[in-house]
Order: structure tokens, then sequence, then C-alpha cells
């Protein structure tokens, strides 16, 4: 089954929790989603993340702050848009490099998957620790995160889908309910989109067949159009359930194209297809006209094709370039780098 990306494999994207509310953060794209319940999606809220407030993990703390680690220091803040409050610290060596950072009932947990141990302590500056074992039924979450007094993994299950845990006793593998995350939040997380709408792909379709059915040669002049940048409609599906309070003149439909070009650019085991766009100049989907200049020989065709990008069923992105061939089948090669 293909997934989110566990964000052990992506500095920058995390989820954390203070209080009711729990953000999920997209360093990234320099904005998060704040929520009260990632079931429902409730009081789904888009924000601008402040330049300042860019880090690898991110942590919400009981005492109302969101600590932003980076590297093998932190960063406490009150406001992920504003930096209020800041402060920032050296993090003790002991927990370095750890997969995982969140905090409940006061205390901080570090989880290092590959030595399947997680560590606790009062203060990330101090030396005292407590080691555990992870419990194998903890070993294999997507995020971790704190609230309160309670923590929680998400996680995929074949049978149901990405799911989340609630916990509060983190040593003993219990788990005290289940729920399903809400597929307004799976549009947001690296992956996400793979589960919502499906795979990617990109293909070649056919434009135009020009023939000469004659025994002499024939010169087309002929003028075609054609489709480029990415597709508004379908754009708007992944965002249109979110409420902004984004700073300045961005655009919901180009913040959901940046998430469907990270969407195409993962691997295939995370519903990608490893396709970089970044040569491509993607506005909003225009009709452009094309001159095409040829001459054509007897009895033969050329078939002229464009290739497109997308998800699942949904096309999202027309590349500029036309390719011509003389092939009524699809050219093999992709315009894509990768």
């Amino acid at each position: 089954m293909t997934g989110i990306v566990p964000g052990s494999k992506m500095k920058g994207v995390d989820i954390c929790g203070v209080r009711y509310n729990c953000y999920i953060i997209r360093a990234d794209l320099g904005c998060y989603l704040k929520t009260t319940d990632l079931k429902h999606a409730s009081n789904l809220t888009l924000h601008d993340l402040h330049h300042s407030c860019i880090g690898d993990h991110y942590v919400g703390h009981i005492n109302d702050s969101i600590y932003i680690i980076k590297d093998t220091s932190y960063r406490r803040v009150k406001n992920l848009s504003t930096d209020s409050g800041c402060e920032h610290k050296d993090i003790h060596p002991n927990y370095h490099n750890g997969d995982y950072y969140f905090s409940a009932m006061g205390k901080f947990y570090i989880v290092f998957k590959d030595d399947k141990i997680y560590k606790t302590t009062s203060k990330l500056t101090s030396p005292d620790c407590q080691e555990h074992p992870l419990n194998d039924d903890y070993s294999d979450g997507l995020y971790y995160w704190g609230r309160s007094f309670h923590f929680y993994i998400m996680g995929t299950n074949e049978q149901w889908g990405v799911e989340f845990i609630k916990g509060s006793n983190f040593s003993s593998g219990n788990k005290d309910c289940f729920a399903s995350v809400h597929k307004d939040i799976l549009h947001f997380l690296p992956g996400g989109l793979s589960i919502t709408t499906g795979p990617a792909f990109g293909r070649w379709e056919s434009v135009k067949t020009l023939t000469n059915d004659t025994d002499a040669p024939v010169q087309f002049e002929k003028k075609i159009m054609k489709k480029v940048g990415y597709k508004k409609e379908t754009m708007t599906k992944i965002t249109h359930n979110w409420n902004v309070k984004l700073a300045g003149s961005a655009k919901m439909t180009e913040l959901a194209m940046l998430i469907a070009k990270a969407q195409l650019s993962l691997s295939t085991e995370y519903g990608g297809s490893y396709m970089k766009t970044e040569n491509e100049s993607w506005n909003e989907e225009t009709e452009e006209e094309e001159h095409i200049s040829l001459e054509l020989q007897p009895y033969s065709n050329v078939y002229l094709w464009q290739y497109s990008l997308g998800l699942g069923e949904d096309t999202m992105f027309f590349c500029r370039d036309i390719t011509f061939s003389n092939d009524p089948d699809p050219p093999t090669e992709i315009p894509v780098s990768r």
C-alpha cells in the first residue's frame, strides 16, 4: 500500500500538540495547519510559518510552548506565525539525532527507532534521562506527538488506511483508542494524496495526427491549440476545506500546486514517480496556439504528443512542449527530468 512519508525521513514535516490544538507543520512549504481534531479536521486553518521557526522537529509542551529542534539546539516559541516569546538553547548530547521528539505529561520523549529505544527527560538541556526499550506496538509510527496527558501515534493499517492511536503510558503498549485521519489532513502530509486521490502518473496524450494519403509530399502549415500549466479545478480539491489565515498574497491554488508537485517527486513507495518539475513553468492552465510547419512524405503520418502529469484519475499538469513522432505508439522518453 502506498502511503504517508514517515516524519523521520522528512525534516521540517511534523505534528505537535498544545492543549486542545494540533499543528501539522510543512516547513518545506512555509506553512502549517492548525486543528482541534485530526479525525474530523475540526476548525482547520492554514497559517504562515515564521521564517525563524523553520526546524527539523516540532514539540508541543504542556507549558503552552512549541520547541523547534534544529541540529543540536532548540528554539522555544509561543506562536509559530509570529515567533513570539522566543528563546533558544543547546540540547544535551543525550538527545541528539533522535528520529522523533514529542512531549506528554510534562516530559520529553525521544525515539531512536534503529536502536529500538526511547529516552525521557524533563529538560532537553539536562543530562539526566531515562532510557527504555521501545515497545514493538509503538515502533512503526509515522508521526508521534503529545497533547497534555496523552501521546498519539499515526500509522498505516493495511485494511483500514491511516489511523492514529491515543495512549497514556508509552512503555505499556496499551492503546486507549483508534481513529482514522481525516482526508483533509492527509492532503497536507507528504504522500497523503496517494491515499486520497491515487498514485502519480505521467503519460503521453495525443494532440493531433497529420496524414498524407497521396503519392506526393505535402507541406503542412497548421495551428494547433494545446493546454499548458496546472489544472485549477483539480487543485482546488486539495484545499477546499481549509480556512486560510495566510499573510501576503499567497493563493490557495498555488499552494495546492506545490503540494501536488511535491507528491509527484516522491518515490513510488509513497505514491510518487520521482518526477522533478522544476524546469517547467507551472502557471494556471491556459490554452496556447502553436504553429506547425513540416513536410509529410507520401502515405505517411506524423503524430503530435503532449506529456501530462497527475494523480489517480486526475490530470494536474500539462507540459509545454509538443513532441513529433512517426510511430502511432506513445514515445518512451520522459520529458520531465528525474
